[in-house]
């Protein structure tokens, strides 16, 4: 039983080895997955997933007890945390961590350059702008992949969020 809830390495070390794969994975997908206006693919999962799995031993080095991975969980959720208030607070942050707002759309006119850019195509955003109600491009003052991956419309006509 003491094994169970005994540490197998120094939980220092769960930290520090937690802190470098939450960073490093923050920015690698910081820059991989916006793409899919809105939602992820099947592939994106599968690399989320595939991610988790070759990182579980560099973060854990194989660890056989409770308390250490007790320790990495809370690592992790502190790293979240963390981040989401300092993104919150700083400005500059922000900026690293979350991707600015990129325009697909402007006065009516694709913006090809930035479509090519996120690997999206005109007919996703089509998609996206029928469940705002807008059936022609001609419609949109401005069309923004957010940083959350939603697509954000301002209508020509009207001048309000769709």
């Amino acid at each position: 039983m003491s094994e169970l809830v005994s540490f197998t390495m120094p939980p220092w070390e769960l930290v520090l080895r937690g802190s470098a794969i939450y960073v490093g994975l923050v920015l690698t997908l910081r820059f991989l997955l916006r793409r899919d206006v809105g939602s992820m693919s099947t592939a994106d999962l599968l690399f989320i997933v595939l991610i988790a799995d070759a990182s579980q031993n560099a973060m854990a080095g194989e660890y056989r007890s409770l308390a250490d991975g007790a320790v990495l969980i809370a690592t992790l959720v502190g790293w979240n945390v963390l981040l989401d208030w300092l993104a919150y607070r700083s400005p500059r942050l922000r900026r690293i961590i979350e991707a600015p707002a990129l325009p697909l759309i402007k006065n009516g006119r694709w913006i090809r350059q930035n479509l090519r850019k996120e690997w999206i195509t005109t007919e996703e955003v089509r998609g996206k702008l029928r469940e705002h109600g807008i059936d022609d491009i001609a419609q949109v003052r401005i069309a923004c992949l957010e940083a959350n991956g939603e697509l954000g419309v301002i209508r020509a006509d009207r001048g309000d969020a769709g």
